[in-house]
């Protein structure tokens, strides 16, 4: 049986194995998937959803909120030691992104690594 931590969001049910990131904000808001370091740039109003590739494993997420992002951990059994490796990030429509989705540009004359 479905354990469920919410109620529906944008027409699909929320499990505990799913977390829901929405930017209410006015800006852009980095989500951060570890441990791989992956980021997907939310606009304001957009939700992705993160979730474990693998049906029916218990995941548990553990977050940190900084300026301008969120940064995600997925662990198996909310064990910090069985970190999920395998996980998908969609978007509202249930699209699967990539690392980098909508990353802005980087400044001209930047010398910052980038990312993914």
């Amino acid at each position: 049986m479905e354990r469920l931590i919410g109620v529906a969001l944008l027409g699909e049910r929320v499990g505990r194995s799913r977390l829901p990131v929405e930017n209410a904000g006015n800006g852009d808001l980095c989500l951060f998937i570890e441990p791989y370091g992956e980021d997907f740039y939310l606009r304001p109003g957009e939700v992705f959803t993160v979730a474990p590739e693998a049906e029916g494993i218990d995941v548990w997420f553990s977050t940190i909120v900084w300026e301008g992002g969120i940064t995600v951990w997925p662990y198996e059994e909310g064990d910090p030691t069985k970190i999920v490796l395998e996980y998908t990030v969609t978007d509202a429509n249930g699209t699967r992104l990539e690392c980098g989705h909508q990353r802005p540009p980087k400044p001209a004359g930047s010398d910052a690594t980038e990312l993914g």
